[in-house]
């Protein structure tokens, strides 16, 4: 393959949506296990992406390729996460129903509204309703049941006081 087919393969839309993906299951996998981000970035970079791609196409020829995620929207979702973590759930919290707290979500739920909110929080160069369709979208990789509403509707609350001005 020569230079120029490679660069058309490359899909910066896809490659942001696949970084969002993996971030949210880094940040998992650090909120399970205690270790640090970097260990689990260089991870994922290095080898488990890697790994997973091989996995995914071998003997499945006429399957779409996977898109390699975009390494510094990744490491910047899960570094600025893991750095904000305590503020990222102060303001989580207040968007949730009076009878859950972010503690009481289950771990990947909890990943997913923390990478959202803090792309919400830092990353304004993003309009709010294509983080929030994002981060829908990734709630969908993992659950079948009213999840991706709740991930919606959180998102959206969050998003009308963190940018008022996009609504």
């Amino acid at each position: 393959m020569n230079a120029a087919t490679e660069e058309e393969k490359t899909n910066p839309e896809i490659d942001r949506s696949s970084a969002r993906l993996v971030a949210v299951q880094a940040l998992y996998e650090i909120d399970m296990t205690g270790i640090d981000a970097d260990p689990v970035l260089d991870e994922f970079l290095r080898q488990r992406w890697k790994s997973a791609l091989a996995m995914a196409t071998e003997g499945e020829e006429d399957l779409p390729e996977m898109a390699a995620p975009d390494g510094v929207l990744l490491a910047e979702l899960v570094r600025g996460v893991t750095e904000k973590c305590s503020e990222l759930d102060g303001i989580i919290g207040p968007s949730l129903s009076d009878d859950w707290s972010v503690e009481r979500l289950e771990v990947i739920l909890r990943a997913i509204l923390r990478a959202g909110t803090f792309e919400l929080l830092a990353m304004g160069e993003v309009p709010a309703r294509v983080v929030i369709n994002e981060y829908v979208n990734v709630a969908k990789a993992f659950f079948d049941d009213n999840k991706p509403a709740l991930v919606n509707g959180v998102l959206d609350k969050i998003a009308r006081v963190l940018r008022a001005m996009e609504f």
